[in-house]
């Protein structure tokens, strides 16, 4: 889905997001109240430019409008691969980009992502993961990493690696994989609207992943690791 069909359907309201090259930003209305938009498109890569806008957009946001609620829309193909970026340290500007959206909730923001056509890697684990719960579309493509490129770095033969995707969700791509392993919020498949207005209503900024992963079989010793770790940790410091 393009961003605009996308738009015209989670803001029945009104809006006025505008493209920038691949950069998405605007307000919209949602239950006769405004909230920020950003976000990218065009299976864009995340690199220092668009890390930069989004961060300002977002820290615009908190200057100037406390406890707006953000909404950030997914489309990328992960973190921008080029020497110049890299050079430049394309790591410390995504961490800046995490680091906003960390204060945005501090502040009170109420911050939503929806994965709508691609997210990737570290574009999307600095975007969409770091919102207070993200959502995805049915037919978004979801991954960290594929498959050929994890048999490089884990040196499984990727044969192997395909086999084990049929039956565990870690190593498969998909909004519905990651729905089982509670990376994935909910996924909207109508109504797009409706589920928005829900998901601002709901109150809760606390990370449910690893509980929402085990409750749905998708990562089963997460939840139950940390949990011992926050624990033991506990009782070393009393």
């Amino acid at each position: 889905m393009d961003w605009k069909t996308l738009t015209e359907q989670l803001f029945p309201e009104g809006h006025d997001i505008v493209q920038r090259d691949c950069f998405l930003s605007g307000t919209a209305t949602v239950n006769g109240n405004a909230v920020a938009v950003i976000g990218t498109t065009e299976h864009t890569p995340i690199g220092v430019e668009i890390a930069l806008a989004q961060a300002k957009e977002i820290l615009e946001t908190i200057r100037c409008h406390p406890r707006r609620a953000i909404v950030i829309l997914v489309d990328t193909q992960g973190q921008r691969l080029r020497h110049r970026d890299e050079m430049l340290g394309i790591n410390s500007y995504m961490a800046h980009l995490g680091k906003c959206i960390e204060l945005a909730r501090q502040r009170g923001h109420k911050v939503i992502g929806l994965v709508y056509d691609q997210a990737l890697s570290g574009g999307f684990i600095t975007s969409g993961l770091m919102a207070d719960a993200c959502y995805a579309l049915p037919d978004a493509t979801i991954r960290v990493m594929g498959l050929p490129a994890m048999a490089r770095i884990t040196k499984v033969p990727e044969e192997r690696l395909v086999e084990l995707a049929k039956s565990n969700p870690v190593f498969a791509p998909g909004a519905e994989n990651y729905f089982v392993m509670g990376g994935v919020q909910a996924i909207w498949r109508d109504a797009l609207s409706r589920h928005l207005r829900e998901a601002l209503a709901n109150g809760n900024t606390s990370d449910l992943r690893a509980s929402l992963g085990a409750e749905r079989g998708g990562r089963k010793l997460a939840h139950a690791v940390t949990t011992a770790v926050m624990k033991e940790s506990h009782a070393t410091a009393t």
